[in-house]
């Protein structure tokens, strides 16, 4: 917290704005990284992020501290890597797509609506932009020093009049800017040159240094790059990163495979194919909070496999033929929109697909709604007309939809059934989710009052579950049991993520953004 010096000022906490040249070039992982490095030297700092787009959000304490409310995940983080408690100041402003060219717009953590971008530009961005004008300026009074992350590009020049989470955000916060440019991508001084170049004026002289990412190979190639990009601009490098994946949570849905395509997470080389399982993922066209499948796939042996929602399950007919699955487990992540996404997966057959399916199948909070036997009061929640849409019907629950939306961190107490078996105990995560689900009839449940379990076939609406050890490795138990292998044994964590973020811009010099 800033002190007091003897004539009463208040010296105003720094401001660091990480800022890219595009999106996806490591700018969540640097701010984390800093935020945990600044930490571990004894500087209070905290994040921000004026506007996030993203539906991979948590449930945290509003600023006021009487509720809870919604920041975007990488926020979360970064609070978590600084030793701070996280709450919706760290990003007061979050845009949660649901199709067709809408958004939920969340303001200080509460959701006002839905509205398109035309709409949205025109309407409430003052609103936006004074909400998180006051949100830095209650961060600022509190620390030393703040690390905001920028959004996309810095220098979209058909958004320089409304650029809230960058251009606005340096100027409302007087911030230094650093500016992340990945050169996995190729045209790395291009990209910084470029950027430089079709920045404002008063922004671009904030620009205090640069840095690298993803890079691999011989740095003494790159070198003489580095040089002459300094020389004509003006601009000093203030480290290369190497390529790394430090493990922290996606933003937003760029790293994950378009709807229609197939991606692997976790494709461990320690661990033999013919000793590995996979948990297949089907891409729904509109999911959210897909990080809850990101703690699965850092297990060595698990694949994670993001599949079309037409693919093939290799389903059995109920039959325990292992042999014939093309996945070992599924899981059905959340979703923005779930009745349209349920639409989606029957026309696409993916529900004769799980129908036949037999391995352990989880349904997180949307994928839990859509395992059950209908969405009523579809409307609601969906772009149609439809009072009633059906569910998978793999558990015997009904959700109805309504306007009001339940925002919350939980605690809860896991009772080992089903796909979970043997991992009893305390678990923490969080909801967010519209609907209310009900039962049908008298079956187990996964925590007292709250989900479904009927034989192999869970759902649940805590996110964040396979954060937590217990369920994490009872689930990986019971997807190897069910596929017959035998679980290897591999070396264990080597660090939390924020550690290794930490690691990761620790060579970077500091001293030209005056930390």
């Amino acid at each position: 917290m800033p002190v007091p010096s003897p004539d009463g000022s208040v010296t105003p906490a720094r401001t660091l704005l990480v800022a890219g040249t595009a999106s996806h070039v490591g700018k969540s992982t640097v701010a984390a990284g800093l935020c945990r490095l600044l930490a571990d030297r004894g500087v209070d700092v905290a994040p921000f992020k004026a506007q996030n787009m993203s539906n991979n959000a948590r449930a945290v304490a509003t600023a006021t501290g009487d509720g809870f409310g919604e920041v975007g995940v990488s926020q979360y983080v970064q609070a978590r890597a600084a030793g701070v408690p996280p709450t919706t100041d760290h990003n007061p402003v979050l845009l949660k797509p649901r199709g067709d060219g809408e958004s939920q717009l969340v303001l200080d953590g509460e959701a006002v609506g839905h509205f398109s971008a035309g709409d949205y530009y025109e309407t409430h961005w003052e609103d936006a932009r004074a909400a998180a004008e006051a949100a830095h300026a209650r961060l600022a009074a509190d620390h030393d020093v703040i690390v905001a992350e920028g959004a996309g590009s810095i220098a979209e020049i058909n958004l320089q009049h409304r650029d809230l989470a960058n251009l606005e955000t340096a100027r409302f916060s007087d911030a230094d800017v650093l500016l992340v440019a990945d050169i996995e991508r190729g045209g790395v001084f291009a990209s910084l040159v470029g950027t430089l170049e079709l920045v404002p004026d008063d922004v671009r002289e904030r620009v205090a240094g640069a840095v690298v990412t993803k890079f691999r190979g011989d740095r003494s190639i790159l070198e003489p790059g580095l040089r002459e990009f300094e020389d004509r601009t003006g601009v000093p490098v203030l480290g290369v990163l190497p390529y790394d994946d430090p493990g922290l949570p996606e933003e937003d849905s760029v790293a994950l495979p378009a709807p229609g395509e197939t991606g692997v997470l976790g494709d461990d080389d320690a661990v033999p194919p013919d000793r590995a399982v996979t948990i297949a993922v089907p891409r729904l066209p509109r999911a959210s909070n897909v990080t809850d499948v990101e703690p699965l796939a850092r297990v060595p042996g698990v694949r994670v496999r993001f599949v079309p929602l037409d693919a093939s399950l290799g389903g059995s007919g109920g039959h325990s033929d292992r042999a014939s699955r093309h996945a070992d487990a599924v899981l059905l992540t959340g979703t923005k929109n779930t009745v349209d996404d349920a639409l989606a997966a029957c026309e696409a057959g993916l529900y004769d697909e799980l129908r036949t399916f037999d391995g352990p199948v989880v349904g997180l909070c949307g994928g839990y709604q859509l395992l059950g036997e209908r969405l009523t009061n579809a409307a609601v929640e969906g772009t149609g007309d439809d009072e009633t849409v059906p569910g998978v019907g793999l558990l015997p629950v009904e959700t109805r939809f309504s306007p009001a939306k339940t925002v919350e961190p939980v605690e809860r107490e896991l009772r080992g059934n089903g796909p979970l078996a043997g991992g009893d105990g305390p678990v923490s995560g969080y909801e967010i989710h519209m609907g209310e689900t009900r039962l049908l009839d008298d079956v187990e449940r996964p925590f007292p009052g709250e989900g479904a379990v009927t034989g192999d076939v869970l759902g649940t609406y805590l996110h964040g579950l396979f954060e937590n050890r217990r369920a994490r490795e009872a689930f990986v138990d019971r997807v190897y049991e069910s596929a017959g292998r035998e679980r290897p044994e591999v070396g264990g964590d080597d660090g939390s993520s924020y550690d290794r973020a930490a690691d990761l811009v620790s060579e970077l010099d500091l001293e030209p953004l005056g930390l």
